[in-house]
């Protein structure tokens, strides 16, 4: 992990004081809850900013998550799981929060010359306003936080605007990250003030986007090719952008992981793990990552290693659904006790038995065989990351666009090599749990080993083969990341390979969210959708996923 100036843990404790609880407004005129020139300064704001935007990724990515089987999903009807309900505080965090001090701050920061403040700013706009559409399609965003008249009624700007307005302020990003400036942030939380790793964010991100939009933009691949020439771009583990969480606190503020939040409390975990993710790390391949991901509380699980037992697994005393013929169902071995996709059963007194996030990237335990129940200070105590933009991710981007481009020789190459930074990432994160026995870590040998076996099963494969390992192994290495995944998933259609939900007939898959019920009871101009299967606007894919 990146060292951190000397003010952090100040003033990460300090910002989020200063924060405030969200609304699901977006028409009002004065946020109450938003900082004020009055009452902050413009490092303050930028404190805020900063804070906000891992909070809204972290909910993005659950959501993608959950949807692509990298978390567990408890609903069985999309439609139902997914109501227009369930997005509010995250549009209200965008808006009402992040966005208005972004708009707040900058003209402050204008006026004092402190460039670095705008740019990073500007940076996370664009990543974050790109993350709505994602989520939502068209969005408020041209005459959004526009002063009082703006505020009431925003119009919903096309998705493609929105994205060409991201590209722009990228633009402008990259050149106030290497004008001169009247001040550095006193706190910048991702690289400490290094602006030649903003740039190659910068980089990162746009290749990103083009990627993204690769389906509807035919000067996407052409663009994000000359960028991958250029080279400066995030290549190594030391680049990569992370929130880095402190954990110096477990009451409000509380500045723990949020996922270690939902799996180390004084009953235990909160969350069940998904199936299908820990029987492809486990079973189906032994993934040298699954240590650090899972922190089993138990080594068996009703079922397998011990008798079927309705009142803690209601599932182990039943036959698997018809539809689920050669997929995982209900239980794993080794203690894996999690839950399939679409399992929406009551709570049991499992909160002890259940496995929980582990070191990376929550800063739980590391997984090392202790086989004890968790409570609330434990391993990491919740000192992990948000992973944004890595290395790992950085190679499966360019193996997805090599393999687009009938270079299957190259795409194999770029996702081992994705693949290996991702497992060193992951594994430097390991003596986070003080108490770990890291003797049960993988060795060269066995990471060697893994590695290889994806070249052999891509050697093996037919194209719809290889474009499974390609979705399959990205997937994994999302963890944490669950945004990224619910992209590619839409974007290409792959894996194919993942568990059905529980319901033979979930309803439709969820190609974008509604709309916020408080967004379109208050303004005028939004609409709500008829339907989730309304793609956002660079998904054209003509095998998108089914409602599976």
């Amino acid at each position: 992990m990146k060292k951190l100036n000397k003010y952090y843990f100040l003033g990460l404790l300090t910002m989020l004081m200063l924060s405030s609880c969200e609304t699901i407004e977006l028409d009002i005129t004065d946020n109450p809850n938003a900082l004020t020139p009055a009452q902050a300064d413009v490092n303050f704001f930028l404190s805020n900013i900063q804070e906000d935007f891992a909070r809204l990724m972290e909910a993005l990515n659950q959501n993608g998550a959950a949807l692509t089987r990298t978390s567990q999903l408890a609903g069985r009807n999309y439609q139902s799981t997914f109501l227009p309900a369930t997005t509010q505080a995250t549009w209200s965090l965008f808006y009402s929060t992040m966005l208005t001090d972004i708009r707040t701050m900058e003209p402050l920061a204008q006026e004092a010359g402190l460039t670095r403040h705008i740019a990073i700013a500007q940076f996370i706009e664009a990543y974050a306003v790109t993350a709505m559409v994602d989520t939502f399609g068209d969005i408020p965003f041209a005459d959004a936080i526009q002063g009082a008249e703006g505020m009431l009624n925003p119009t919903l700007t096309p998705g493609a605007d929105v994205y060409a307005a991201a590209f722009d302020l990228l633009d402008q990003a990259e050149i106030n990250f290497t004008n001169d400036t009247s001040g550095d942030p006193n706190l910048d939380f991702f690289y400490g003030n290094d602006y030649d790793q903003w740039v190659r964010a910068v980089n990162t991100l746009r290749l990103k986007l083009n990627l993204q939009t690769r389906l509807v933009d035919p000067g996407a691949a052409a663009r994000f090719n000359a960028i991958v020439a250029g080279g400066n771009f995030i290549e190594d583990n030391a680049d990569d952008l992370d929130f880095p969480w402190p954990a110096t606190s477990a009451v409000n503020p509380d500045t723990r992981h949020p996922r270690y939040v939902t799996s180390y409390t004084v009953s235990g975990g909160n969350q069940y793990q998904p199936n299908w993710l820990m029987n492809h790390m486990t079973v189906t391949a032994d993934d040298p990552r699954r240590r650090y991901y899972f922190y089993r509380q138990t080594p068996a699980v009703p079922g397998q290693e011990i008798p079927p037992n309705e009142q803690l697994l209601n599932c182990s005393v039943e036959v698997p659904p018809a539809h689920y013929a050669g997929f995982t169902f209900c239980n794993l071995p080794d203690g894996y006790w999690g839950r399939d996709h679409g399992d929406q059963d009551g709570i049991p007194p499992d909160g002890f038995e259940r496995t929980i996030f582990g070191v990376y990237p929550a800063g739980g335990r590391f997984d090392d065989n202790r086989f004890e129940g968790a409570g609330l200070v434990e391993g990491g105590q919740g000192a992990g990351i948000s992973p944004l933009l890595t290395a790992g991710l950085t190679k499966f981007y360019q193996a997805e666009m090599a393999f687009v481009a009938n270079d299957p020789d190259s795409a194999l190459a770029l996702i081992q090599e994705g693949v290996a930074l991702h497992v060193a990432k992951v594994m430097s994160l390991g003596g986070l749990d003080p108490e770990a026995d890291l003797s049960f870590a993988p060795t060269a040998g066995q990471v060697t080993g893994f590695i290889n076996s994806i070249g052999a099963n891509w050697t093996a494969a037919d194209t719809m083969g290889r474009w499974n390992i390609l979705a399959e192994e990205f997937l994994v290495t999302t963890f944490g990341s669950g945004h990224e995944a619910y992209n590619a998933y839409r974007r290409t259609g792959f894996p194919t390979t993942l568990q059905p939900n529980l319901e033979p007939n979930p309803g439709i898959f969820i190609r974008s969210f509604f709309y916020p019920s408080n967004a379109v009871n208050t303004n005028a101009n939004i609409t709500q959708k008829s339907s989730n299967s309304l793609p956002v606007y660079w998904d054209n894919n003509p095998n998108p996923p089914a409602a599976n």
